[in-house]
């Protein structure tokens, strides 16, 4: 049964035809998911293309975020991948390569030819399986080299004189079979070196190896691959090309934000440590290079603001052991890419907590902007709220799609949050706590197993929704009045909110 075809909603009429929310098209684009903030949206288009800054600014759930995600995937795909290689001169100061795109699709494309062509062991000549001990040199059956004898007849598949080393001609394995101690090996060789004649007279030397139930076999152009492919085991890929272009970086450390260089124990010794350039951990500011770096309420990050500020200003930054005390600290790599496009949010107290050379380099390519707390009720807007109905849901996974009539109550709760953000005629845009709402209809519909949300449902679930502060009004009818009739006794004697209190009477709250 084909799947109902989805409806593309701009205007409430759009909306009103449909029976739910699965119904809804949900925009391909993640801009055209973002409700409101249309000059964020513009803005955000622009810093995609250009590669600007952004700093949004406004109250927690009103889009950043998503905004922030949507810029990265509208960026083109990263075009370098950044390794880092063993320095034999210097170990403690590994080698930095970037690759181009094209450098590692070819490497991919010569990893691929390089694994040669794979036989079935009774493909090739019979004198190569045996020598590789899939083939019996007794009765020719065919069995994995695990099997040391031949399965079919009996017969020893180990070489008594080449693999045993005895000069004496004596059955070892025979011997050790009978008591069981038979060591842990194979029959036959790992692999085979042989010579054949190409089409123009010459010769060339062909590898015949084991692969597991396979023979594989590598001729003279696969085995310059693989012999090229042998020195990329001595490096290290810190950001690969195929990654995600979004990094979030909210909260960050300084060693999650700008790299390090983890301890060895035994200081990086040739025969028992690890090779410094394997210790080398990118940060996030590298991680987003080609990408976006999200951080969100970064008047947080502190003095690391100046980092980010010069990681911006030079697009590169190196990457270092950040513990004196470790064996890492003497590690550097020098002028690590990090060309990202910064997308900063903050609330509105925070702004003047933001470093003003970072805000100065953020309005020297890029822009700031104040995001909306609320849209106009409109016939287009209302269509935008059953769209973002539709995409929560979607999200969730886990709560059925709400009906029409549903879509209605969440629309009016939108219209009496906004009214409280003294926003007439209009719907709020402090989506993740609506969003919060929906969930909660949602798991009141799967618990009464539900097929939809219902219009009863979100009633419901505005109830359950209530931040505890209004619970506590209700409860008590005021929150002063809560807290002196939630604390202990043990409480009060140590409450600077009871000390300076207990003068008054407790008679003035009935």
């Amino acid at each position: 049964m084909a799947a109902p075809k989805k409806v593309r909603v701009n205007e409430w009429e759009d909306v009103a035809s449909l029976k739910h929310t699965g119904q809804v098209e949900i925009p391909a684009d993640p801009l055209d998911r973002v409700l409101g903030q249309e000059e964020a949206i513009n803005l955000a288009k622009i810093a995609a293309v250009q590669r600007r800054n952004l700093l949004l600014v406004g109250p927690p759930g009103t889009g950043k975020s998503m905004i922030a995600r949507a810029i990265s995937m509208n960026l083109p795909k990263a075009t370098q991948e950044i390794r880092v290689a063993h320095n034999p001169e210097n170990p403690e100061r590994p080698f930095l390569n970037i690759l181009s795109a094209e450098d590692v699709r070819s490497e991919e494309n010569a990893e691929s030819d390089a694994i040669g062509t794979l036989y079935d062991p009774k493909n090739v000549p019979p004198n190569i399986s045996e020598h590789l001990g899939y083939r019996c040199k007794g009765c020719g059956a065919i069995s994995s080299f695990n099997d040391l004898n031949c399965p079919q007849c009996g017969r020893s598949k180990v070489e008594s004189g080449g693999n045993t080393n005895n000069p004496f001609g004596v059955n070892i394995m025979g011997i050790l079979q009978s008591t069981g101690l038979t060591p842990s090996m194979t029959a036959g060789k790992e692999r085979v070196n042989t010579v054949r004649m190409k089409d123009d007279g010459s010769q060339e030397t062909v590898v015949f190896e084991r692969a597991g139930d396979k023979i594989r076999m590598l001729d003279t152009k696969a085995l310059e691959k693989k012999n090229k492919l042998s020195k990329k085991s001595s490096s290290k890929t810190l950001v690969k090309l195929d990654r995600n272009p979004f990094v979030l970086a909210t909260g960050a450390s300084e060693t999650e934000l700008l790299g390090d260089v983890r301890h060895d124990p035994y200081g990086g010794h040739d025969k028992i440590g690890v090779p410094a350039y394997q210790r080398v951990i990118p940060g996030a500011i590298h991680e987003a290079h080609e990408g976006v770096l999200f951080v969100d309420e970064i008047s947080h990050l502190g003095s690391l603001q100046r980092y980010i500020l010069t990681a911006m200003q030079d697009k590169k930054f190196p990457i270092t052991g950040r513990n004196p005390q470790s064996s890492g600290a003497s590690v550097k790599v020098e002028n690590v890419p990090c060309d990202f496009i910064l997308v900063a949010a903050c609330n509105l107290q925070d702004l003047e907590n933001i470093l003003s050379p970072l805000r100065s380099r953020i309005i020297g390519n890029g822009y700031e902007v104040l995001v909306d707390v609320a849209m106009p009720d409109n016939s287009h807007n209302r269509a935008k709220y059953a769209q973002f109905v539709a995409q929560e849901i979607a999200m969730d996974g886990h709560i059925p799609h709400a009906t029409i009539e549903a879509v209605e109550e969440i629309i009016a709760e939108g219209r009496r949050r906004a009214k409280a953000d003294d926003q007439n005629n209009a719907l709020t845009l402090r989506l993740r706590e609506l969003g919060g709402l929906i969930r909660a209809a949602g798991d009141i519909a799967v618990m009464e197993k539900s097929k939809f949300i219902t219009a009863e449902h979100v009633k419901l679930a505005k109830k359950r929704s209530e931040p505890v502060e209004q619970q506590i009004k209700e409860r008590y009818g005021s929150y002063q009045k809560g807290m002196t009739h939630d604390i202990s006794d043990a409480q009060k004697q140590r409450s600077d909110y009871y000390l300076q209190n207990e003068h008054i009477d407790d008679t003035m709250y009935n």
